[in-house]
């Protein structure tokens, strides 16, 4: 089923899916039609980049940031442009002078195991290497999760990753301090080694041009209070919003598999949180990946994850072998 019906509905049939199109809020792409808006931009990464960048099970390659992402990095180019050209007009009209102008966030949503990390870090990589050389950084909403201690103390270990998992307080604090522009701004480190936050380990975000935020609920809307109080939400610091997609099926897999590769990598640290289960048979292994994937992160995306696609500027449909199949783009 592609895009256009699962945003706004309707049946099978191609007439209603023409109708889906065009009543959308979204322009729709295939992936070859997508690659031709990259016009003249140049590919700044290597094969050997890529591979370092993507995460384990993700075949993204030259071929793939060529076809989808340049075209992206192009995209996102013109709205920083023209952001800029916004801040300079507005502060005239203000008669503002010396005002530092505030960082570009784009924020990537979507399930578990979905590929949003790696889309993370190629974007990265492209943004930095523009000819204005920007300052781009990268912060992951991981280190915003309560400590396991505090998951545990209240009964929320089984929900880790669910909205209630998260200080948002924390996470909007973070991003109200880089919006007004506050120099080393901390954010907290996680660890999925040990799968807990880094007491006292942070990472210091000083004023970007560009700040990259990840996260699986990063588009979450939020509960309104009665009289018009000003409750922000994530997604209110965000400039730019993007959503990972793809079919329930092909991320069960997905996450599946990358669980069962972790067992033969990194659950055989002894450190790892997970260590207990590289020793277990496979037939056991493939059962506790299952489980964890419906009694977890099943629920998690169809409660709270998918709801929010419909809140992305653009959203990357992948389909087979992580490969991006079609974008939707929100009209202007």
């Amino acid at each position: 089923m592609g895009i256009a019906r699962q945003i706004t509905g309707g049946a099978p049939e191609a007439h209603d899916h023409i109708q889906a199109n065009a009543y959308s809020p979204y322009h729709f792409f295939s992936a070859e039609e997508w690659a031709k808006f990259r016009a003249d931009t140049p590919m700044t990464l290597t094969s050997d980049e890529v591979k370092r960048l993507r995460s384990m099970g993700d075949p993204i390659d030259l071929d793939e940031v060529r076809r989808i992402y340049l075209s992206l990095s192009r995209l996102l180019s013109a709205h920083v442009e023209s952001s800029q050209l916004l801040f300079k007009q507005r502060n005239r009209f203000l008669s503002l002078s010396n005002v530092a102008k505030t960082p570009f966030v784009i924020g990537i949503a979507g399930s578990v195991a979905v590929g949003k990390s790696t889309t993370a870090r190629i974007l990265k990589e492209l943004l930095r290497r523009w000819p204005s050389s920007p300052k781009v950084d990268l912060v992951t909403t991981d280190g915003f999760l309560y400590p396991n201690a505090v998951l545990q103390r209240e009964n929320l270990m089984q929900r880790k990753g669910f909205p209630e998992s998260y200080d948002t307080g924390a996470i909007l604090r973070f991003l109200a301090a880089i919006k007004a522009g506050q120099p080393d701004v901390k954010a907290p480190s996680y660890s999925h080694l040990v799968y807990d936050v880094l007491p006292n380990e942070y990472k210091i975000i000083d004023r970007p041009d560009i700040l990259i935020f990840e996260g699986i609920n990063v588009l979450q809307s939020r509960d309104l209070p009665a009289g018009g109080k000003i409750v922000p939400m994530v997604s209110d610091f965000f400039d730019f919003s993007i959503y990972i997609d793809a079919d329930e099926s092909r991320i069960h897999e997905w996450y599946v598999t990358r669980f069962m590769g972790l067992r033969e990598t990194a659950f055989r640290d002894p450190n790892s949180f997970f260590h207990r289960y590289a020793s277990i048979s496979e037939e056991e292994a493939l059962s506790i990946a299952e489980g964890l994937w419906q009694n977890i992160n099943l629920k998690n995306l169809r409660e709270n994850i998918l709801p929010t696609r419909p809140r992305a500027d653009l959203i990357l449909r992948k389909g087979q072998n992580h490969l991006i199949e079609q974008v939707a783009l929100r009209k202007l």
